[in-house]
């Protein structure tokens, strides 16, 4: 398997977890259950890893053109 089949992969999935912790802190924050501030910042990991696998994956289709440009001329 490649690095780029691992990222997709990666990202699919931290997008999963990322839904179930807006859901559950949503939940929570409605319900009046635990400490409002810090439900606010409990989607955050894995929103900050779903950027980072999400501009690797905008970007992989201009670095491939990019590079087969270069190998051609």
């Amino acid at each position: 398997m490649n690095w780029s089949h691992w990222i997709r992969q990666t990202h699919r999935w931290v997008s999963v977890i990322f839904i179930i912790t807006v859901v559950a802190a949503t939940f929570a924050a409605v319900t009046g259950q635990g400490e409002e501030s810090f439900l606010y910042y409990l989607p955050l990991p894995p929103l900050f890893l779903q950027m980072l696998t999400g501009i690797y994956l905008f970007v992989l289709p201009y670095v491939v053109r990019w590079r087969a440009v270069r190998r051609a001329s």
